[in-house]
């Protein structure tokens, strides 16, 4: 029996909070061991198992894995959330690029000066209602299944719960036009692993406040 997933990463969410939901969803049990000064980062650069000197960094299958979309495909693979043939990959690829790119505007708000925060955190709304969430209305609707891809929970369906989760926090109501994903919103997030990932004591990371920007400025020299 292999040993659990380690995750290396800070305490927060970032780049490695997708790859926390992924194995939750798949309900693969993981371990961290968390990054807290730039002593611990320098060590895994001097230890060699960072390929590209850069976390995310998983040891998983003994392998010392980085990169978050290799990551995040191979898990997506061993477990079943992949689809069944080339052409429902290339639909999820699709599905979570589109997630991914508006994921990671929100995640670099909290980063961002103060003087600009209103401004993006205005054209992230705009980005969420008119580019990226009636797309997936679209192809819930376009469909009729319950999700995204070959009506099987899939790799797409988990990236898209935590996008509208964090968009969710920058506007509470940003799926008011959505009835659709209202209801996807509400299914997936009751899926037991999900669910359970998302209860309070879980592994999820809380929103990036200003302490832990502090922190991830000072560990990556930023």
């Amino acid at each position: 029996m292999a040993g659990k997933p380690k995750l290396h990463y800070t305490k927060g969410r970032g780049k490695m909070e997708s790859i926390r939901w992924l194995l939750a969803a798949a309900g693969v049990e993981f371990e961290e061991e968390f990054i807290e000064t730039k002593e611990d980062l320098e060590k895994l650069r001097n230890d060699g198992v960072l390929l590209f000197q850069q976390v995310p960094m998983v040891e998983m299958d003994g392998m010392m894995m980085v990169q978050t979309r290799a990551i995040l495909s191979y898990i997506a693979a061993k477990y079943n959330l992949y689809g069944k043939d080339l052409k429902e990959r290339a639909w999820i690829d699709m599905y979570v690029e589109g997630t991914t790119d508006l994921m990671g505007m929100i995640m670099y708000l909290p980063f961002q000066p103060a003087d600009t925060k209103e401004k993006n955190l205005a054209l992230i709304i705009e980005r969420a209602t008119t580019r990226y969430f009636p797309v997936y209305e679209k192809a819930l609707k376009d469909h009729g299944q319950d999700y995204l891809v070959g009506n099987k929970l899939s790799w797409a369906d988990v990236h898209l719960l935590e996008a509208i989760l964090m968009a969710e926090e920058c506007k509470a109501d940003v799926l008011s036009a959505f009835p659709l994903l209202q209801a996807f919103k509400g299914r997936i997030s009751n899926i037991p692993t999900i669910k359970k990932f998302l209860q309070p004591g879980s592994q999820r990371k809380p929103p990036t406040d200003e302490k832990f920007v502090a922190v991830v400025r000072k560990i990556f020299n930023i």
